[in-house]
């Protein structure tokens, strides 16, 4: 059954798409072309409440349950993904880990700094050479008084050169395998920790996203997340709900390329009639907004399952399966309809489309999403 909205979640919602439109669309575009990073709009969501959303009050959070979040998560995409995905990647994959898995002064450190924005958090995991393999990482941390001593290369990460707190994955007995991985919560304003250039990317483009090198860079003893060989259980342990967020943002994304269309279907004359008169337009509108709906309530079930505390990792799965690839279909059909005008940076459309396709890669590509799926259906 489709979960209802409370109030509360829907006063959160309002109050996301009213920001969302008000303060972070109208710039969009011009950071998108520029690639400049929306630092004050940021300050404002953690202002607001909305990089913490769902840490209790008592972590300096704003305590919010998860569906409520997700509501947030998407009118926040429908205006610019780029500042969706800092918002996510805070919240889902900086915060959620310490909140799973930290000790009490572990989340009494870090957690406040993050929910408010006066710092920012990330997650390191990908490298070069792994990717969807994750138990294929080569960093490594090697004991030294007092802590650890990090080295190795990360790749593709959000909030790089931004941020502070990156929960940072590290094989810490070569010999054990995936078992010798460990999970520790990095301070990147150290030296030793190496920002690469922001990658100069398809989409996302206001979005922080850098290689970064570790060279000694050091870890203490305090800030080993979970105990030693827990680094894959901590770096999974969140996956359910940050597949979930990326749903929520290509809900998002998908909503505002139907939107912009239906508009522009409306507008646009074409052999005498307006365009929307087309059967064939007619057709691609419809097929939209069925694949909207029908990702809605998938996103919108696996997200009151989390909130539950049931088991998920299929829902989220096929969540970000189905919301992501049709988002891009949608993307695609909005260009189409958009003829020509679609091909132009002078139409919205053309960025959702550039926006929306890594949502098929990032938090487990489509084919990973798959496996997952099938797994859990053999078990």
């Amino acid at each position: 059954m489709f979960p209802a909205v409370t109030e509360d979640q829907s006063a959160i919602r309002a109050a996301a798409r009213e920001f969302a439109m008000s303060e972070i669309d109208p710039g969009a575009a011009a950071r998108d072309a520029s690639g400049e990073f929306p630092a004050a709009i940021v300050k404002q969501l953690g202002e607001m409440g909305f990089l913490g959303m769902t840490v209790p009050e008592a972590y300096g959070g704003a305590g919010v349950d998860f569906p409520g979040y997700i509501l947030a998560l998407e009118q926040i995409a429908y205006a610019d993904a780029s500042v969706a995905v800092t918002m996510s990647v805070n919240n889902s994959v900086a915060c959620g880990p310490i909140l799973a898995f930290g000790t009490e002064a572990q989340k009494r450190k870090y957690l406040a700094p993050l929910a408010s924005g006066a710092v920012l958090g990330g997650f390191m995991l990908t490298e070069p050479d792994a990717g969807s393999d994750a138990s294929a990482l080569k960093t490594r941390a090697t004991r030294v008084e007092g802590g650890w001593r990090l080295n190795g290369a990360k790749a593709w990460i959000t909030n790089g050169g931004v941020g502070r707190y990156f929960i940072t994955m590290a094989r810490t007995d070569p010999d054990q395998g995936k078992r010798g991985i460990s999970a520790f919560i990095l301070d990147a304003d150290q030296p030793g920790v190496v920002m690469g250039r922001p990658e100069d990317k398809m989409g996302l483009r206001s979005s922080k996203t850098v290689m970064v090198a570790l060279e000694d860079a050091f870890v203490p003893e305090d800030a080993l997340l979970g105990r030693p060989g827990d680094g894959l259980k901590v770096a999974f342990g969140g996956l359910d709900g940050g597949r979930i967020g990326i749903a929520a943002q290509a809900l998002g994304i998908a909503q505002r390329a139907l939107d912009e269309s239906v508009a522009y279907a409306k507008a646009r004359r074409s052999f005498g009639r307006v365009l929307g008169d087309h059967q064939m337009i007619q057709t691609y509108l419809a097929e939209m907004e069925s694949r909207i709906q029908a990702a809605r309530l998938l996103v919108y079930h696996a997200a009151a399952l989390k909130e539950e505390g049931r088991p998920c990792t299929k829902e989220a799965a096929t969540a970000k399966l189905f919301t992501t690839e049709n988002a891009v279909w949608i993307c695609d059909r909005a260009v189409q309809i958009h003829g020509g005008y679609g091909y132009s940076r002078e139409y919205l459309v053309e960025r959702l489309y550039r926006d929306v396709r890594v949502t098929t890669i990032y938090e487990g590509t489509s084919e990973i999403q798959r496996m997952v799926i099938a797994r859990e259906l053999l078990k």
